[in-house]
């Protein structure tokens, strides 16, 4: 039997902070040493760092894209996931996913976030996006103030912690 890698999803903007990068390529790192795979949308700034540590540890990556073409993929995804539908495409990267870690993030991940708590999908956030409701926070999205307690939580979270 064909055991499968569990599969962990990191998002965040295309355009980020210097910050935001060193901890995105820091939390692929850790994904890819904890033997579970990597997903995301498959372009560049936080999704192109997380790839770039995940590869740089020997990891999987796998791209989910908006577009028509598997050459859109930043160069660190190992399997680029063509779906033509744009946006949409943020439902198949946390559906694909058994927790979600959001490293900062502009709209497009706000989108993902939502899908993946409408989804029952733990969801650890370093800067990124906090949800109110009426005024008062509203539980959802755990915080995390290092990439290291990021991975450990969302593999925790899933009853996988560190995995390999």
């Amino acid at each position: 039997m064909n055991a499968r890698k569990i599969l962990i999803a990191v998002i965040g903007a295309s355009q980020a902070s210097a910050s935001e990068l060193k901890n995105a390529e820091e939390v692929g790192c850790l994904i890819a040493r904890s033997g579970a795979a990597l997903v995301c949308g498959g372009m560049g700034g936080v999704m192109e760092a997380a790839c770039r540590g995940a590869n740089s540890e020997g990891g999987l990556t796998v791209g989910i894209l908006p577009g028509d073409s598997a050459q859109a993929a930043n160069e660190f995804v190992d399997i680029p996931v063509v779906t033509g539908i744009g946006f949409a495409r943020n439902v198949a990267v946390v559906k694909s996913a058994r927790a979600v870690i959001a490293v900062g993030g502009s709209y497009g991940t706000l989108s993902e976030i939502a899908h993946a708590l409408q989804g029952g999908l733990p969801v650890i956030g370093l800067g990124t996006w906090q949800i109110s409701r009426d005024g008062k926070h509203a539980d959802g999205i755990v915080t995390a103030q290092t990439p290291a307690e990021a991975v450990s939580k969302a593999l925790e979270m899933i009853g996988a912690p560190w995995i390999k």
